[in-house]
């Protein structure tokens, strides 16, 4: 390796470790450190060989100086030709050996390396998926994907780098220092005498080019940020609209102009931190030959040693360097591995007991038994950093349902109505088991949800919300989450009962059609249809509808409603109404305000009574009862 290769690795390496965390390095956490021995434990014996194979890769590092000294002083004192030959063919020999146990040493560390990821990258995921939606509604979701990637990628190089390069540069450093100091311990101390001028440098310019890029990230986010918006059709709408592209144009040039002063100046700090180093090498390198040439002349040293200590030196400073930063490397991937810890630290509110059951098929009966409940406060379901936020807001639990008791009785349908903010969306995640009750019961079939395996309940209890939320997927696999077994035919059944089937058959891939992010590639009322076509497919016992029709033009609530009919037929329902037709089909009626049932009762009976239900009824469903579109 040339003194400039070491340079630009110096700078390199401290540039990550210092850049990798923003976060100042700590002592070692024995807790932290004890858990990543754990995830480390199934690859033990990999590591093991891993680190021999180091160790030895360092002991060839040293050899070859060591034999092309032996060939100078053969040909400087006319020895024997087949000596020099066998010489040259052991340093080939040498090279060899080195390169393939190279290979093996790096397949090693990227199957260590990427194992670690793999188990690291699993359990996050599975224990995000355990949390609560209270969790997914407060984090924001490109901190937590940065923790499955850059933080876990952060913690996977304490092995597949900083540990084997630890391991190795100090036995290739101890094999040096030994070697050089038996050949010449004057030349050796003289070349120690020029490190700090090498590794001071290192350490300081490179978290100067760290703190470069940081700032150079920055600005190339706003830059792109502004872009992004911009450039949307909204975007672009609103500053056509209000006249602004000058102004536009010269944010943008602001933005623009310090990316690329951070770029001249980075450029500028590495090419001087290079020079330096590389003039610092050039003249320990003419230290050596100086006075090493000097004893060779006097007779104290030969002409092989010279050039032994000579390509020794290029391997000293390398290790001495890397060494330097080791400490900041180490707490950089302990930092990661808490980074990652601290999310699998977090305890999910909604697990199944160890004793629950699962619940029966077949015909369900439902009720809220004095039921009050408030959401959980941040502190309870997520954390700072993934909000990014300095301190996690500590409000919460206050109480938004207060002692609610109604009962949904097999094949039976309770509406709920009232107005926004009332608590019906609440009922629905409560019945759903997407939060669990602070006080009272929600039971199926008499048993309480809580005492129920979440996968049996979300089996028999089928919740349609009002976004439709669909996958970047086909239609099939969409529609395959409710149902994996499914065969064509049966999702052909349930898109023909959603009244959808004819809309797909008209696609260029059909079921293969990829419905695009959110399902945006459809209209709202197919992508609902769709929704519903998946509840079909999963066939709960009891369907709750909340609010299924909402933000929908009359066409497409008609079709909506016709396979919300089908979804509904033979089942125990709960409706948070927002149709007229709804709310007159209903068992009972309940009125929420404030999250408390304030009026229950039939259609006419609470109509005749002239309370907040008949006030909703003039103000929200009679104009739907006469329009064109919900005519009866």
């Amino acid at each position: 390796m040339s003194m400039e290769s070491v340079a630009y690795n110096s700078l390199y390496r401290t540039m990550s470790s210092a850049g990798r965390n923003n976060r100042t390095p700590r002592g070692v956490n024995r807790t932290t450190l004890r858990r990543i021995l754990a995830f480390a434990a199934p690859h033990r014996r990999r590591i093991a060989v891993f680190l021999v194979l180091s160790v030895f890769v360092a002991v060839l590092t040293v050899a070859t100086p060591i034999l092309a000294g032996r060939v100078v002083n053969e040909i400087t004192g006319r020895g024997s030709s087949s000596t020099v030959i066998w010489l040259a063919v052991l340093i080939a020999v040498v090279a060899v050996v080195d390169a393939a146990v190279g290979l093996v040493v790096r397949w090693l560390s990227a199957t260590i390396g990427e194992g670690l990821i793999l188990d690291l990258r699993r359990t996050v995921f599975d224990h995000v998926q355990q949390m609560p939606i209270a969790f997914f509604t407060r984090t924001r979701t490109g901190a937590l994907v940065s923790r499955l990637n850059n933080d876990v990628i952060g913690a996977q190089r304490a092995f597949s780098d900083t540990l084997s390069g630890v391991v190795s540069n100090v036995v290739t450093l101890a094999l040096t220092m030994t070697v050089m100091l038996i050949i010449s311990w004057q030349i050796t101390l003289l070349a120690l005498i020029l490190l700090p001028i090498f590794v001071i440098p290192a350490r300081r310019m490179g978290a100067r080019m760290a703190d470069l890029s940081r700032q150079a990230a920055q600005y190339n986010a706003e830059m792109s940020t502004q872009m992004t918006e911009r450039f949307s059709a909204p975007g672009a709408t609103l500053v056509k609209l209000f006249g602004r592209p000058d102004e536009e144009s010269r944010e943008f040039a602001a933005r623009a102009r310090n990316v690329r002063a951070i770029g001249v100046e980075r450029a500028m700090v590495q090419a001087v931190f290079v020079t330096a180093l590389t003039l610092v090498s050039a003249l320990a390198l003419a230290l050596v030959y100086g006075l090493g040439g000097f004893l060779a002349v006097r007779g104290h040293l030969d002409a092989g040693q010279v050039v032994s200590l000579a390509l020794l030196l290029t391997r000293m400073y390398a290790p001495l360097t890397a060494l330097a930063n080791a400490r900041v490397e180490i707490m950089s991937a302990m930092v990661s591995f808490e980074r990652v810890f601290e999310v699998t630290d977090l305890i999910p509110l909604i697990v199944d007991k160890p004793d629950a059951v699962d619940l029966p098929t077949g015909p369900v009966t439902m009720a809220f038994r004095n039921v009050s409940f408030g959401y959980p406060s941040a502190d309870k379901v997520s954390l700072a950093s993934l909000e990014e936020v300095a301190q996690l807001d500590n409000r919460g639990g206050v109480e938004v349902i207060h002692d609610v008791s109604f009962e949904v009785p097999t094949g039976s349908m309770i509406a709920l109505v009232g107005s926004s903010g009332a608590g019906k969306s609440t009922l629905a995640q409560l019945a759903t088991r997407l939060y669990d009750v602070d006080s009272g019961a929600v039971t199926v079939n008499g048993l309480d949800v809580r005492d129920i395996t979440q996968a049996s309940l979300h089996r028999s209890v089928g919740l349609v919300t009002q976004d439709g939320h669909l996958f970047h997927d086909t239609v099939r696999s969409n529609l395959m989450l409710a149902a994996p077994q499914a065969t064509d035919d049966d999702i052909w059944a349930a898109l023909r009962r959603a009244r959808l089937d004819d809309l797909v058959r008209s696609l260029p891939d059909q079921l293969d059609t990829v419905v695009g992010e959110r399902g945006y590639r459809l209209s709202g009322g197919e992508r609902q249809r769709l929704t519903i076509a998946r509840l079909l497919l999963a066939a709960p016992s009891v369907v709750i509808l909340d609010e299924a029709t909402a933000h929908l033009d009359s066409t497409s609530e008609a079709a909506v409603q016709e396979a919300l009919s089908e979804a509904l037929a033979g089942r125990t329902s709960i409706v948070i109404a927002h149709r007229l037709s709804t709310v007159r089909a209903a068992t009972e009626i309940l009125v929420l305000e404030d999250g408390r049932v304030i009026e229950r009762g039939t259609h006419p009976t609470l109509l005749a009574s002239g309370g907040r239900y008949s006030e909703l009824y003039r103000t929200q469903f009679a104009d739907k009862e006469t329009s064109p579109a919900h005519a009866t």
